[in-house]
C-alpha cells in the first residue's frame, strides 16, 4: 500500500519523543469521518500486516519499554491506556513477529483493557475504531482457563454489538461483521480452548482435531463486508 505523506512524516519523527498521542495518531489515520473505503484501507493496514514495517522502524524501542513495564504512567488517562494496549497487543506482534514473544504482551494488555472498561477510560475514547482496538485483548489473548477467555469474549461481543448500533450507517456493515467475527473466535475457543493456528509458533502439540481445523483454512479473520 502506498503510504500517505502524513504517515511518512510520523514515521520520520524521533522514537524517543513518542507520546501516547503520537502512538494513537499513527495507528488511526482515519480522521473524524472516514468513508467506508478509507476506513477499510486503514483497518486492513492495521490488521493485515501493512503497518508492520513502520511499527518496527519507529516503535521497537517503545515496545521494549512497554513490555518492561516502564510506561505504566500512560494508563492514567484514556488515550495513554489505549496507546499502551496498542504497544502490548499490536506492536509486539510486529516487533517480535515469528517468535513466541509476539504474544507476550497480551496478558498485560488484557488487564489494561479490563481496568479501562471499569474505570471509564473505554467510554472516554472519542471514536468507535479506538474502542474496537481497545477491546482487542479480550479477543486475542488466550487464558489458562478457557472459561475465562469465553467470558472475556462474551464481554467483547456485547460491546461490539453496542458499537455496531452506534456506528454511522455507512460503516455499520463493518461493525456488524466485526461482531460476527468475535462470535467465530468464541466458537474456536469453545471447541479447542485455544487458537490452534498458534500452536506451532508457541511450541504446542496440536491434536488431530486441531490439525484438521488448521488444514481446513477456516480460521476466523476480519474482512470488509462484501455488501459495502
Amino acid at each position: 500500500m502506498q503510504l500517505g505523506a502524513q504517515v511518512l512524516w510520523r514515521l520520520a519523527m524521533s522514537t524517543a519523543a513518542a507520546t501516547p498521542e503520537d502512538v494513537v495518531a499513527f495507528w488511526f489515520p482515519d480522521g473524524d469521518a472516514p468513508s467506508p473505503q478509507q476506513h477499510q484501507r486503514w483497518w486492513h493496514w492495521r490488521q493485515r500486516g501493512g503497518a508492520h514495517h513502520e511499527v518496527v522502524a519507529r516503535y521497537s524501542a517503545l515496545t521494549d519499554r512497554a513490555a518492561a513495564g516502564e510506561l505504566q504512567a500512560w494508563a492514567h488517562h484514556a488515550t495513554g491506556r489505549l496507546a499502551l494496549i496498542l504497544a502490548l497487543d499490536a506492536f509486539t506482534r510486529a516487533v517480535w513477529s515469528g517468535t513466541p514473544r509476539a504474544w507476550s504482551g497480551g496478558p498485560a494488555a488484557r488487564e489494561l483493557c479490563l481496568q479501562g472498561l471499569a474505570n471509564g477510560h473505554f467510554d472516554a475514547l472519542p471514536r468507535l475504531w479506538h474502542k474496537a482496538a481497545f477491546m482487542s485483548p479480550l479477543e486475542q489473548v488466550e487464558c489458562d482457563d478457557p472459561a475465562r477467555h469465553l467470558a472475556h469474549l462474551d464481554t467483547a461481543i456485547a460491546i461490539a454489538d453496542q458499537l455496531a448500533g452506534q456506528s454511522p450507517a455507512a460503516l455499520r456493515p463493518w461493525y456488524v461483521s466485526s461482531a460476527d467475527q468475535l462470535r467465530r473466535h468464541r466458537a474456536v475457543i469453545a471447541q479447542f480452548g485455544r487458537y490452534p493456528h498458534r500452536n506451532a509458533l508457541l511450541g504446542r502439540e496440536s491434536t488431530p482435531q486441531e490439525l484438521a481445523f488448521i488444514a481446513s483454512g477456516d480460521l476466523p479473520r476480519r474482512s470488509w463486508p462484501p455488501s459495502t
